[in-house]
């Protein structure tokens, strides 16, 4: 039996094709008993059969085989369950014969407390799947199978390869709602116990398979086409649940169309988890969601809370066709189930919200792909995946976010109708099957005509991206490429880029592909004058409207006639957010300076659009934190700065919604007054103060409205200490007496942002307390520089806890990027290391190798700030600069 341990794959024996799977979990004991019949085709004469188990007993099994002479049963000689690579083995006395065999097992489980497999409420840390009712705690029980837990319910073949149909079986108490992935054919009652027996499904892989058992209400509507559509939530939360049903509905008739196939199965239920990992989860016809992922309340939740609920559930519907009806074949694929489903879902959402601008925030995607990417630690998007341990930390910026940038550059690329016949072709063909990368890249080169593979394996097989040089001569622009990393290091590879150019007006433009190190264009041949014949206005801008995942770098005079365009609004928006994001990642890397990134951020003085805004808000944090440690004696004028930055948005906004207002606007007031509050702006934190006191004398109050919550609780911990503690004790008060979890997290997200260490560190003990929920632990976690030395103490002293609680999920993941990241001196990074060295696990191995990396980053960046000689006069400058 030893040669099957250690193997990444499971050995082809035996193809599964139809399970019979009957489950009954006891969810007063917190155990489940179960039994699996595998119709099976052994393939090769073997003694063994070799699937996935884990966590689970063996308490019978059986293989047996009918053909038109006789019927025999095998039983096996020795069963064996090899924890650490999670397989069972079955061997038996006499070789299984080739042909059709039924395997039987029959198991016992646990429903656990760590938000995978089949689980269920957690006693010792939260609440997990426990939810009130009538004053009572009630249990439920829910899967999660992705990536590879499935084994932790039933023995299966548990690889996205092996595609089956399931008949599913459920006998729970009578008074509970069962659900699964297919409708209900029969129910019987039997006194306080119910069998519960669902219509077979397709063919779909394990990681698919889906069963909540609890108490619910719904909502229900249908599709034009007949499809139930229903959302399920918590007694009493029907009405939150409205809004994730409207866009379903839309959303599946939407895809419907651009993917040129129906929904395949008969029903969509979508279900809120009180206690849920992820944000959400595909499962075939049964999707399940983070309450902050499906809820929306329209009194009490924000814009940014709206856009999230839609934009999950377009992300989750896109996966009913590209995932789940068309699958993967390995993890090493992930990427096109995540990369395409977040991309598509800003195509959906912005189908149906086209006043949410939701494209321009597709930029926050890219920004992230292109941090983590210019990481010497990141990974190629398809990436060699060796052990089921190891799947956790890729569902991550690269197979997410990266993929869902290089979708987009090459549908822009192609163009939006050869592309989208591509795809429905690509759909129609492996309907109920599964591919690799290369499947989609041979559609979408068949229905383009273009080389998609070869322009596309650069991007998929090799890890990075580049940094894309331009210098202008008189006649010439010169293009060269690297690799771009945040390190400021050389890297090697090289890639074909699709490059767009635009040359001082959009009507002006160039495309062409960059297909070796260097090439150079004749700007007279193109314009048909010189560049110094345009003036002012020869501004040149490559990656228009930031398609491409890829940087640019300007000569210092292609810099400053961007710098005059993007003071002067003649840049599109995202092209200013791209002009300053390119920017500052160069200023990270050190081959641009922090005085000319200053010098460019004081161009946004009269910027308006969110997304740019949002931007300059992200990296005023970052510089603010860099500056504390390289240049302290600089760090209020700095602030000053950015006050002076944000004052003009803050003023034109207000502190209450306008009538008819964009959505836009929405959320930016929430931000740009988080902003200056944490810069310390007085005048918004006694207004914030003011209004978070009448809110909390009438949580009706219309002074404090959703979108601006966030912005006042964190002004009240700013003047917050363990000392003058009245605001952090509100605030828990808020806390406690909500039931809304979108009002929890923004809580939790702001009580970490005292100034205190003393009073941070409280926080951090009570984020451990039954009052958190686990699911939201990470929310609390503090992202201030203040905060670092007290998270990483806290980190040390708790970590078995936290490995015990979230050691076998992403989560844990989250504790160490957080914790780790935000330092900035190489003795921390060697100290960090040494903790780990004893402590490392590998579900963690490639977080901290990339959190470290970023401390690297930091304290390299720290050093060259140090020993900039203007930085000082050029932020006393802007600081007090009139206009």
């Amino acid at each position: 039996m030893d040669q099957f341990k250690g193997q990444a794959r499971l050995p082809k024996f035996a193809v599964p094709k139809r399970y019979d799977l009957t489950l009954k979990p006891d969810l007063t004991a917190c155990r489940f008993a179960g039994s699996v019949a595998v119709d099976l085709n052994i393939v090769a004469a073997t003694s063994f059969i070799v699937l996935n188990a884990a966590e689970l007993s063996i308490t019978n099994a059986s293989v047996s085989f009918t053909n038109r002479d006789s019927s025999k049963v095998l039983k096996p000689s020795s069963v064996a369950l090899f924890e650490d690579d999670e397989i069972l083995v079955l061997e038996f006395p006499e070789t299984v014969p080739i042909g059709l065999g039924v395997l039987a097992i029959q198991f016992e489980g646990t429903l656990n407390d760590r938000m995978k497999g089949f689980y269920r409420r957690q006693v010792l840390v939260g609440s997990l799947c426990t939810y009130e009712h009538n004053g009572e705690k009630k249990n439920m029980a829910v899967t999660q199978f992705e990536p590879a837990d499935a084994r932790r319910c039933f023995p299966c073949w548990d690889e996205p390869a092996c595609k089956a149909t399931f008949k599913i079986t459920l006998d729970v108490p009578s008074e509970l709602i069962a659900l699964s992935n297919m409708p209900i054919v029969e129910e019987k009652n039997d006194g306080n116990f119910k069998t519960v027996s669902y219509q077979e499904s397709p063919i779909m892989s394990t990681y698919l398979v889906a069963v909540v058992v609890g108490l619910f209400d719904y909502v229900e509507d249908h599709t034009s086409d007949g499809v139930k559509v229903r959302v399920y939530c918590q007694i009493g939360k029907t009405n939150q649940g409205k809004f994730a049903l409207h866009v379903a509905v839309k959303t599946l008739e939407l895809f419907k169309d651009y993917f040129a196939t129906p929904y395949s199965l008969p029903k969509l239920d979508m279900i809120a988890i009180p206690d849920f990992a992820a944000g959400a989860m595909e499962n075939y016809g049964l999707v399940t969601y983070r309450e902050t992922a499906l809820l929306y309340d329209d009194q009490h939740s924000a814009a940014a809370n709206k856009q999230r609920v839609a934009t999950v559930v377009a992300h989750e519907l896109a996966h009913q066709w590209f995932g789940n009806l068309v699958t993967m074949e390995w993890w090493t694929h992930l990427w096109l189930n995540e990369g395409f489903a977040t991309w598509v879902s800003y195509l959906a959402t912005d189908s149906l919200f086209p006043e949410w601008k939701i494209w321009s925030q597709f930029l926050d995607e890219i920004t992230a792909g292109l941090k983590l990417d210019g990481l010497a630690e990141s990974h190629p998007i398809e990436v060699e995946i060796n052990h089921a341990g190891e799947i956790d930390e890729i569902f991550d910026a690269i197979s997410y976010r990266k993929g869902a940038s290089v979708i987009r550059m090459l549908q822009s690329y192609l163009g939006a109708e050869p592309f989208q016949r591509s795809l429905a072709s690509y759909i129609k063909k492996y309907a109920g099957s599964n591919a690799k990368t290369e499947d989609l890249w041979a559609a979408l080169e068949e229905g383009s005509g273009e080389p998609v593979n070869k322009i596309m394996t650069t991007w998929t097989k090799q890890q990075g991206y580049p940094v894309v040089s331009v210098k202008a001569t008189d006649q010439k622009l010169e293009f060269n490429q690297s690799r771009f990393l945040s390190s400021g290091a050389q890297g090697e590879g090289q890639w074909i880029v699709p490059i767009t150019l635009s040359f001082g007006s959009y009507d002006v433009r160039k495309n062409f592909l960059l297909q070796t190190k260097s090439e150079t264009l004749d700007v007279k041949e193109f314009l048909g004058t010189s560049i110094e014949d345009k003036g002012v206005n020869s501004w040149i801008k490559l990656n228009v409207d930031q398609t491409g995942f890829y940087r640019v770098k300007y000569d210092e005079l292609l810099a400053t006639k961007l710098r005059y365009a993007v003071e002067k609004q003649l840049l599109t928006a995202t092209d200013r957010f791209g002009v300053l994001d390119d920017l500052y990642a160069l200023c990270v890397a050190r081959q641009e300076s922090l005085t000319s990134l200053i010098n460019l951020m004081g161009a946004y003085r009269d910027e308006v659009d969110y997304v740019v805004l949002s931007n300059l808000i992200t990296i005023s944090y970052k510089i603010e934190s860099i500056s504390a440690d390289a240049v302290p004696d600089l760090l209020e004028h700095l602030k000053q700065f950015f006050i002076n930055l944000f004052q003009p948005t803050a003023e034109r906004l207000g502190w209450d919604p306008k009538p008819g207002e964009s959505h836009l606007d929405a959320m930016l007031r929430g931000e740009i007054l988080t902003a200056l509050a944490l810069f310390g702006h007085d005048l918004t934190l006694d207004e914030a103060s003011r209004r978070f006191q009448a809110f909390l004398e009438d949580r009706n109050t219309p002074l404090l409205p959703p979108d601006i919550r966030k912005a006042a609780y964190v002004a009240v911990m700013q003047r917050a200490s363990k000392s003058n503690r009245l605001g952090y004790d509100s605030l828990l008060k808020i806390y406690r007496e909500s039931d809304l979890s979108q009002e929890k997290t923004r809580i939790l997200g702001s009580l970490a942002s005292s100034p205190d260490p003393d009073l941070i560190l409280e926080v951090l003990n009570f984020l451990l307390t039954s009052e958190v929920r686990n699911q939201d632990v990470v929310f609390g976690l503090p992202s201030s520089r203040e905060g670092r030395d007290v998270a990483w103490a806290w980190l040390k002293e708790n970590w078995e806890t936290l490995l015990k609680a979230y050691g076998s999920g992403f989560l844990i993941t989250r504790f160490v990027g957080a914790t780790v990241s935000p330092f900035a001196t190489f003795e921390k990074a060697k100290e960090i290391e040494e903790f780990f060295a004893t402590r490392g696990k590998p579900s963690i191995a490639r977080t901290l190798k990339q959190s470290l990396e970023r401390v690297s980053i930091n304290a390299n960046l720290v050093e060259s700030v140090k020993n900039e000689k203007d930085l000082a006069d050029t932020v006393k400058e802007l600081a007090y600069k009139k206009y």
